[in-house]
């Protein structure tokens, strides 16, 4: 089976993209937007609309391949590429892209997600939103071509032997923490809340006691509202390296602020995601490292979450070496080919850490629905609840995918199809609701 043709549609992204820089300067809430202008280069506005780019492939035999371009919410901080334009990433892939598709058999993924990877314009890689989004087209047009599901081809592409089920979801509530923990805590997920904690003054305190105050409440309501007194779902943060604002960088100061929010929120495990910013990637593996160590010497069980300037499979490399983290967030988006997502999941899940399979609200459906394969054909630990940041959108998208998915799986193991791969466990498989959420 072969690409007989390139179409390209400039869609919605499923949030905001906002400039970070200005909203830790001080750009205040106006309603949903921000007021004061942006300060990194590329925005027009401190939140605007995120914008993504459709990538439709069809095949010799009329079927339609789909993936989607698309950035993430914070663009140009922390090592990243700039927002994503659609309209300029169109020109790019129907110049560099287009031409090397059009006509190409479809064989490999591995293979083509490479050279897809490889591709320049001006001695410069390509967006890496526009690696992304024609590598998910790719890879739906090999599953086509297999007549299988993404996820088997990836698993057998990288011999993963991967069981192909569920992985656990982690939401993001955005600017509505109280009403969308419910939504949450209702569903039973696995992680929560996110907590979208990027201003100290307002979200953390310069005590850390707002931020506190927060997680005993994020505490009471799991233990109020849960219908099982076995749920206890990790209270995950992504506080933007604002511990590190609030106490002035001082590493001692931030570990003993973590060991004190572990206490507030048990019987619940914490995990702290950019706890400090160390301004490079150098800088922040140091910072990391160090506030891991201090937390370890303690005897805590809080775990760190490496994200800003671990950007690229080769950042990953470098963190995953330097134990600067307990868990990964491979940043879908940010990692370009997926390809690149595949190899770091699998490497920080060989190298015993957790690999989260991560991502952004600006994500589309689309997007997130082949992740979602990604995640499961690489046994993942974490899966991100996207697009969008209202809890029940993300969820859905995700998880039904990945309950799709399963079954499909099942089935052809039950017919005696060619999902034969052998499971990295021994228990029987089932459709658990819990799993998938």
């Amino acid at each position: 089976m072969r690409i007989a043709r390139v179409v390209l549609a400039p869609v919605r992204g499923g949030f905001f993209t906002d400039d970070q820089a200005a909203i830790r300067a001080g750009a205040a809430h106006d309603g949903f937007t921000y007021t004061g202008g942006p300060v990194t280069t590329g925005f027009t506005a401190v939140r605007e609309p995120a914008e993504a780019l459709s990538v439709l492939l069809e095949l010799d035999d009329g079927q339609i391949a789909h993936g989607d371009c698309v950035g993430v919410q914070y663009a140009g901080v922390g090592g990243r590429d700039p927002v994503f334009r659609a309209v300029a990433a169109a020109a790019v892939i129907e110049q560099v892209v287009a031409p090397r598709l059009v006509g190409r058999e479809l064989g490999s993924f591995r293979e083509v997600a490479r050279e897809v990877d490889a591709l320049e314009l001006h001695s410069r890689p390509l967006h890496t939103a526009v690696r992304f989004g024609v590598t998910q087209a790719l890879l739906d047009a090999v599953a086509r071509a297999r007549r299988v599901t993404m996820a088997e081809v990836v698993r057998d592409d990288w011999d993963t032997g991967a069981a192909l089920r569920p992985v656990r979801i982690f939401a993001q509530c955005g600017d509505e923490p109280y009403d969308n923990v419910d939504k949450m805590i209702l569903r039973g997920t696995a992680a929560l809340p996110h907590g979208l904690v990027n201003n100290v003054e307002q979200k953390v305190g310069h005590d850390g006691e707002v931020l506190a105050s927060y997680v005993r409440w994020v505490r009471d309501r799991v233990l109020a509202l849960r219908r099982d007194a076995s749920y206890l779902p990790t209270v995950h943060l992504d506080v933007y390296g604002t511990l590190g604002l609030a106490f002035d960088g001082d590493l001692d100061r931030v570990a003993r602020y973590l060991l004190r929010l572990a206490e507030v929120a048990a019987p619940l495990p914490l995990r702290v995601e950019h706890p400090v910013d160390g301004g490079s990637r150098d800088g922040q593996v140091v910072a990391m490292a160090q506030l891991r160590a201090a937390l370890a010497a303690a005897g805590s069980t809080v775990q760190l979450v490496a994200d800003e300037w671990c950007n690229t499979a080769e950042d990953i490399k470098v963190f995953v070496a330097a134990g600067a983290a307990d868990v990964i967030h491979v940043k879908v988006p940010d990692l370009g080919s997926l390809g690149n997502t595949i190899e770091s999941l699998l490497l920080v899940h060989r190298s015993g850490l957790l690999a989260y399979c991560g991502g952004s609200a600006t994500e589309t459906d689309r997007s997130a629905q082949v992740t979602a394969h990604v995640a499961m054909a690489c046994a993942a630990d974490q899966i991100l609840a996207k697009p969008g940041m209202g809890v029940d959108e993300g969820t859905m998208v995700v998880g039904n995918e990945m309950a799709r998915v399963q079954a499909l799986a099942a089935s052809r193991r039950a017919d005696g199809g060619t999902d034969t791969v052998a499971s990295r466990s021994s228990e029987p498989e089932k459709v658990d609701p819990r799993r998938i959420l």
